[in-house]
């Protein structure tokens, strides 16, 4: 049966490598959406089990019509399933050699859970956090680590014209991280909760609010507030090299979010 069909293959046509006579090259082409079990690093338990939503892409030279849409999946399943800084290259590599192309590129998306306690009471739960690695082989190597982080904010405007109470809301960090040297996804996490005016956690009992209110109280923060906190945290990291920090505030009391970005390379 295997010999049968590589002799179909053999004999069926392959409109992929036929020529092209428009002359454009293309930057990146292959698939997206690609559900894909994975194992990430995880400084508490080693290694987590999580699901992967990959991009797989390489370059198109302008002389062939399209690329082999079927051998990015190939290479993904002849993969061992753990995907981090350390593993990527070979991914990217064979990615590149079994396509034929100069560059190769992947992206994958992929929840990260920890286990938090609440600061009174000590209950636990798992507190889920959007993470990623944008990666390509285009000459050299090169990585970047984004995560998204949930924070509470308390306004500093608010506290101060206000007789008593201020109002809070949601935040969500997004950063984008260049490393010399492996950091772990729960340290990043880590920089960017204790820049808040406090973390979230996934159980809280009456004593663990009492805190947190509280502690959101004494820490009033401004977007503004949040991103220099957070860039002081990343400037004081000698493994990080370059960065990138957006926070959004869903504002509780206005129609809109409030909003600040700043990018740095140290």
């Amino acid at each position: 049966m295997d010999h049968l069909g590589d002799v179909a293959n053999e004999t069926l046509p392959d409109i992929q490598k036929t020529p092209d006579q428009r002359n454009i090259a293309i930057d990146r082409v292959g698939v997206r959406k690609v559900k894909f079990p994975i194992v990430v690093l995880d400084r508490a338990h080693e290694r987590q089990h999580t699901i992967g939503d990959f991009t797989l892409t390489v370059d198109l030279p302008s002389e062939f019509k399209g690329t082999h849409m079927s051998r990015f999946l190939e290479v993904l399943n002849e993969h061992k399933k753990e995907i981090s800084v350390q593993a990527l290259p070979g991914l990217l590599e064979r990615m590149r050699t079994r396509l034929k192309a100069e560059k190769a590129h992947v992206k994958v998306e992929f929840p990260f859970f920890m286990e938090k306690a609440a600061p009174v009471t000590g209950k636990t739960g798992m507190m889920q956090f959007d993470c990623g690695f944008d990666a390509q082989i285009n000459g050299a190597f090169d990585v970047t680590l984004f995560l998204k982080v949930p924070v509470a904010t308390l306004c500093p405007c608010s506290k101060e014209i206000s007789q008593y109470g201020a109002h809070n809301q949601r935040g969500w960090v997004s950063v984008r991280v260049k490393t010399n040297d492996h950091v772990w996804l729960e340290e990043i996490i880590e920089m960017i909760e204790s820049s808040a005016s406090c973390a979230l956690f996934p159980v809280l009992k009456r004593p663990d609010e009492k805190f947190v209110t509280e502690t959101a109280y004494e820490n009033p923060r401004f977007v503004e507030d949040m991103v220099r906190e957070v860039a002081i945290k990343f400037d004081g990291e000698p493994r990080i090299t370059q960065y990138s920090i957006e926070v959004e505030n869903e504002e509780s009391i206005h129609a809109h979010n409030a909003y600040a970005f700043l990018e740095r390379t140290k």
